[in-house]
Formats: C-alpha cells, structure tokens, sequence
C-alpha cells in the first residue's frame, strides 16, 4: 500500500471516527466536561492513534472538544456569556441564511417542512424526539442556500450549543412547548406565502427566546474564569 493510500485509508477513519463522536456530543451522550481519550476510541473503532487524533483535531477545530496539551482533551464546555455570544451570532446568521434560502426552497420543500412542524408537535415531552426533529426541520429549511461559509458555519454553531438546548429543552414547562410549535408552524406560513422576510422575523424571535431562556439557568454552564 503506498503512502497516499495510507493517508487516505487514516482519512477517511479519522472523518468516521469524527462523525460519531460529534454525534454523541450532540446527543447528549458525551455532556460537557467527558473526558475524551484517545486510548478509548482506537479500540472502541479498531482504529490506530492516526485517525484518532486527526478526528480529535477536527472536533477541536468545530469547538467541540477541548485539547489541553500534555493532559488530554474533554468535551468543550461553555461558559454562560460564550453560549449568549454564539446565540448572539445565530440570531443574526440563521436569518440571513434563511433568506438565502427560502427564494430557492421547492413547494415540495415546504410541504416537508409543514410535516415535520406538526410532528414535532406531537411528539409531546420526548425530549430526544424534539430536539432531533427540530434540528432537522431548521437544517432542512436552509438547505436550498447556496453559500460558501455560511451554511458550515450555521452548523459548527448548532452543534457548539447542542447540550445545552438539550438541558433546556428537558426544563420546558407545557407553555415553552406551544411557543416553540407555533413558532415553527408561523416560519412555514410565511415561506408559504413567500413573506421571507417575515420568516426571518419569527425566526429571529425564536432564537432569541432561547437565548433569554437559557440565561435563566446558568447552573447548567462552566463557572466564568472572568468572575
């Protein structure tokens, strides 16, 4: 086998290697502050320490993963103000993307998203459910954007912030619940009528809640090295 070969046979496990384990932070099953060891993934995947650490340099490169050197690397965690701050930033990211977005989206497109607004709506305290579902239906409608950066960057930010919309989510009382729904079902309305900038209002707004909500419950984030 020749180098190039070997460099992209590590390639491609050091990318699958970063799928899962970005999908565990995500899903909850890493929470903030997991220590990552590298010793621990090459025998849970079969795999050597190459694609190993190339995968724990792409976690660290989306800022999931924290890498201390010469002691190890854990699941980022985020303080109270860099979670408001990448809230700040998607407030005003996702609605630009959205507008990219929604002149190109298909009437089929919509109609997916018309569905996916009414199960999530059903599927009542399920957390796991919600936030799988909600993660689509918003991915799904910037999906049509046709950008360099910033549909990448949209996606580093909802993972950075994953666990925490998760310990969110799992404090909601009923009424959070219906605001959220009608929130997802009035961003379909407006992109059925092709009111894309009332779209971005409302998405807006739901970002935003979040934000607020969120800083109602700074026990949930890493102490502030600042205070």
């Amino acid at each position: 086998m020749s180098g190039s070969d070997i460099r992209s046979r590590d390639g491609d496990a050091g990318a699958r290697i970063a799928d899962q384990v970005r999908e565990g932070i995500v899903r909850g099953i890493f929470p903030p502050g997991t220590r990552i060891r590298q010793e621990d993934l090459a025998e849970q995947f079969g795999a050597s320490r190459v694609p190993v650490r190339e995968a724990i340099r792409q976690l660290e490169y989306e800022g999931l993963i924290t890498v201390v050197p010469n002691a190890g690397a854990w699941v980022a965690r985020l303080t109270l103000a860099e979670c408001e701050e990448i809230y700040r930033m998607r407030e005003r990211l996702e609605p630009l993307l959205l507008g990219y977005s929604a002149p190109l989206l298909t009437g089929e497109a919509i109609a997916e998203l018309d569905a996916l607004a009414t199960r999530i709506s059903e599927v009542g305290a399920d957390t796991d459910a919600f936030l799988q579902l909600d993660a689509e239906f918003h991915l799904r409608s910037y999906r049509a954007a046709r950008t360099a950066h910033l549909g990448e960057l949209v996606g580093r930010l909802w993972n950075a912030t994953a666990p925490y919309r998760r310990a969110y989510v799992s404090s909601w009382a009923e009424e959070s619940r219906r605001i959220a729904h009608e929130e997802h079902h009035l961003i379909v309305a407006a992109l059925q009528d092709g009111d894309t900038e009332e779209a971005e209002r409302v998405l807006a707004g739901h970002i935003r809640r979040t934000r607020r909500q969120l800083a109602r419950s700074p026990e949930i984030f890493a102490p502030d090295p600042l205070t």
